[in-house]
C-alpha cells in the first residue's frame, strides 16, 4: 500500500506560500507558509503539526489494537501529540488518556510503552530517506 501527498510552493520562504493535499482529498489544497508554520494567527497549517496529528493518530490506533489483542474492552482513547521544533524537531511527547475495561494503570503503561516504540510513525521516524527530482528550466 502507498499513500501520497503533494506540496506546491511559489515564492520565496518568507513572503511564499503554498498548498498541501493529499489522495484522500482531506486535504485539498490546504494553506501552509512560513507564517502558518512560524506566526500565531495566521489561517493554515505546518509541516510539524501535520507530523504531530500523524504520530497522534497512529499511536492511538496502535494502542487500540494491542488492548483489542488482550482481549480486553476498550471504551475511548485520546491522545495530544506535542512537537518541540528548535531549529529541528527535538522532541515528541505523547499524552493518552483512556478508559479501558478491567485494565489498570501499570497494565495501561507497559501498553503505551510498546505503541510508543512501535506505532508505524514511530517506527517511520527512523527510516531511510530517499529523493529524485527533476529541474525545470525558467526563462
Amino acid at each position: 500500500m502507498k499513500r501520497t501527498a503533494t506540496a506546491h510552493w511559489q515564492g520565496n520562504l518568507k513572503e511564499g506560500k503554498g498548498t498541501l493535499s493529499t489522495q484522500s482529498s482531506i486535504l485539498d489544497k490546504t494553506n501552509y507558509s512560513f507564517k502558518t508554520r512560524f506566526e500565531e494567527g495566521e489561517k493554515g497549517t505546518n509541516p510539524e503539526e501535520l507530523l504531530a496529528t500523524a504520530h497522534a493518530g497512529s499511536f492511538t490506533m496502535s494502542v487500540a489494537s494491542i488492548i483489542e489483542k488482550k482481549g480486553l474492552t476498550l471504551d475511548k482513547l485520546e491522545t495530544k501529540a506535542t512537537i518541540t521544533l528548535e531549529g529541528f524537531i527535538t522532541a515528541i511527547h505523547l499524552s493518552i488518556k483512556g478508559s479501558v475495561k478491567d485494565m489498570d494503570a501499570d497494565a495501561f503503561a507497559v501498553v503505551v510503552k510498546e505503541a510508543e516504540q512501535n506505532c508505524i510513525v514511530s517506527k517511520a521516524l527512523s527510516v531511510a530517506i530517499t529523493s529524485d527530482n527533476k529541474l525545470h528550466s525558467s526563462v
